[in-house]
């Protein structure tokens, strides 16, 4: 559930259609990079950590905390975004909160992957909700 916001479809090429393959089939899938070790998101060849292409994508278990977040209310309906730290890959990634009270969303707030369909029926999205 979404709020009954239509989510737009990705741009999905060869660098990423693992990561959206992934998704679409349940899986938060994180790059890593074999040189320095280190995982990035967003999904990319290139480690932006050491300048290495000798990358590959590994599954997170999708458990995470709120870094900062933003409750949009200008627009209906409202939505919140934020950056969530998911802690197995130490990276933070910006997504939107759901199945929420908005008025009750805290930085540190544990949260844990979920996936939205998108306007394009098996193809969806990962965003966060409360754990």
């Amino acid at each position: 559930m979404t709020d009954n916001r239509e989510i737009p479809t990705p741009h999905i090429d060869e660098e990423t259609r693992d990561y959206w393959d992934g998704a679409s089939a349940g899986k938060l899938m994180v790059k890593k990079c074999r040189s320095c070790g280190a995982a990035h998101h967003y999904p990319r060849t290139i480690c932006p950590h050491c300048g290495s292409d000798d990358t590959y994508y590994t599954e997170s278990n999708g458990k995470g905390v709120i870094y900062s977040f933003s409750v949009m209310r200008r627009v209906q309906p409202n939505f919140a975004i934020a950056y969530v730290t998911v802690e197995d890959m130490e990276i933070k990634m910006m997504t939107n909160i759901i199945n929420c009270d908005f008025d009750a969303l805290e930085i540190g707030q544990a949260v844990k992957v979920t996936f939205v369909e998108t306007q394009t029926a098996g193809v969806s999205v990962p965003m966060f909700e409360p754990a």
